[in-house]
């Protein structure tokens, strides 16, 4: 029998997952990267990543899914094991490749060890809302917005950038890069009313050659808000490739702000 564990970072997503699942996975958290409302089994750290993964095999795992948002830990070369010291320079070239790369090293790392590495689509298809008009009404100028915020995600996808862009009358106040989805809505709220036209979009999609399994976009309630407080009309993302955490009180909030929410 097949056991999953989640390699669990911050935020709501890897309690959502448990919640979908139907028998406890095996937790597991890199060291200062707790997920949140979970205890976690197994803590470790990156340079001890061959001795982690042993101890997976111990525990029966033969699944594991990745689920919340890391950042690059600092590493301790006093640290480093044998066998994860040889996977060095693996891992470091792929780093100076961009972040995609990053992550398909590090599912390919899982898969020498033997570990099926499965995307949340796999196993809670019900968080990636398919096409709909989830509040408000689209607009012709609303549908524009889409497909330039689209166009322009993708050129950003295809140089392992970002997975986000605001778009408003056809202009673009603002793309996402190493900050992410918060830092860009904040850098919109911040522009001056004279240099942005009235309302616009926020849109989300995963880059277009990225390994769906790992790192696909994540949204909540919380990115309404910030939606509504950069003074946007609406937040857009392609159905089926962005995970929804709480859609219903996404839904909620977005009638509450008066805003637009779409999967497109």
């Amino acid at each position: 029998m097949s056991r999953l564990a989640i390699i669990a970072g911050r935020g709501a997503l890897p309690a959502a997952l448990v919640a979908a699942l139907p028998q406890a996975p095996v937790i597991c958290a890199l060291d200062g990267f707790a997920p949140e409302g979970l205890a976690v089994d197994l803590v470790f750290r990156v340079e001890r990543l061959a001795l982690f993964l042993r101890k997976l095999e111990d525990l029966g795992v033969t699944e594991v899914i990745f689920a919340g948002a890391v950042q690059r830990p600092r590493l301790d070369p006093a640290l480093f094991d044998p066998q994860t010291a040889q996977m060095v320079p693996r891992l470091m070239a792929a780093m100076a490749s961009g972040d995609d790369a990053t992550l398909r090293e590090v599912i390919a790392i899982f898969e020498d060890f033997g570990f099926a590495v499965v995307g949340v689509e796999t196993i809670a298809r019900d968080l990636l809302p398919s096409a709909a008009v989830l509040a408000g009404q689209i607009t012709a100028q609303d549908e524009a917005d889409a497909a330039r915020a689209a166009s322009i995600v993708a050129a950003l996808g295809a140089v392992d950038v970002g997975q986000g862009a605001v778009v408003a009358q056809g202009l673009c106040l603002g793309v996402e890069t190493l900050g992410g989805t918060d830092a860009m809505l904040a850098v919109v709220a911040g522009l001056p009313q004279a240099l942005r036209p009235k309302g616009g979009l926020f849109y989300k999609t995963a880059k277009t050659a990225q390994d769906r399994r790992i790192d696909l976009p994540t949204l909540g309630p919380a990115t309404v808000d910030a939606v509504a407080a950069a003074g946007l009309s609406g937040l857009c993302f392609q159905a089926g490739s962005v995970i929804c955490l709480d859609l219903p009180e996404m839904q909620a909030r977005a009638v509450q702000h008066g805003l637009l929410l779409w999967a497109r």
